[in-house]
């Protein structure tokens, strides 16, 4: 039996979390920055219009793992306007967002003002002219996926997001690792324990 094998991609801005798309519209996949083998598959997704830390993998029962509430994610969010404590405390409590047309109060989770701009460099696309407005970074750690359940999270305490970047997975890092650079590993190495998000026990 052939070995199975693992990836981290810094996904860059743009692209889809995925290797075929079926609809005719042009559109940018995970095969244009690797040659990867057969059978390896993204582990979850981040959105077209998000970037950083993407898993994947030829190993499916990885792929369960690391979907579950047991491991979790990281993300950088650059918002409109200098986001307060009072809002980051309010994330942390769990906030009220849509989901599939009905109401949703999102699990408690992790979440800090970032004081120091992220060396992520410029992302693929502009983001705005900064003469609409001061920006400001927090970090938010969830261990639930709902659809684009940060986005929502920030916009629910006034502080819509601009730019969403994953960083951690569970105890997988993006580290330095550059917008569409791929790096093969031999494992991912989950301590599921450790990971649990302490507002589960």
């Amino acid at each position: 039996m052939s070995q199975h094998r693992h990836f981290i991609l810094h996904k860059p801005y743009g692209y889809l979390s995925q290797f075929i798309y079926e609809l005719k519209r042009k559109k940018k996949l995970l095969g244009e920055l690797h040659d990867f083998p057969a059978g390896t598959m993204a582990i979850g997704r981040l959105d077209e219009d998000s970037e950083g830390l993407l898993l994947l993998t030829t190993d499916g029962k990885m792929s369960e793992i690391v979907r579950s509430k047991k491991v979790n994610k990281e993300y950088y969010v650059q918002v409109d306007g200098i986001i307060t404590q009072e809002a980051v405390d309010k994330m942390k409590k769990g906030v009220e967002i849509g989901f599939n047309g009905t109401k949703y109060i999102t699990k408690p989770c992790e979440s800090f003002i970032i004081n120091e701009i992220p060396a992520f460099g410029a992302r693929g696309k502009k983001i705005r002219d900064e003469r609409h407005g001061p920006t400001s970074w927090a970090s938010i750690t969830v261990n639930e996926g709902k659809f684009r359940q940060v986005r929502k999270m920030t916009a629910a305490v006034g502080f819509p997001t601009l730019r969403l970047v994953r960083v951690r997975i569970g105890n997988v890092h993006l580290n330095d690792l550059q917008a569409g650079e791929v790096k093969e590993v031999e494992n991912f190495n989950f301590n599921i324990n450790d990971n649990i998000n302490d507002n589960e026990k």
